[in-house]
């Protein structure tokens, strides 16, 4: 999962060495936090926040075979 994540995010942003995806653990649920270089805080959220919206909907698919919750922030 933090592969994907990584991928897509590093496939959006003009500084892909600034993206960091960490996973935690709270709870029993999984939480990605990502990460990326100020300037390319606007192009991972999106406006409205649809490319973030986008994000968590594809992690929460490919959380299906995990069996867990998912949920994805993104640290400004």
């Amino acid at each position: 999962m933090t592969e994907l994540l990584e991928f897509l995010v590093r496939s959006l942003v003009e500084d892909p060495s600034a993206v960091v995806v960490e996973e935690l653990e709270e709870e029993g649920d999984l939480v990605y936090e990502i990460s990326v270089a100020e300037e390319d805080l606007g192009r991972v959220i999106g406006k409205g926040g649809r490319v973030a919206n986008a994000i968590r909907t594809i992690a929460k698919a490919a959380a299906v075979r995990l069996d867990r919750r998912v949920i994805v922030d993104i640290l400004d």
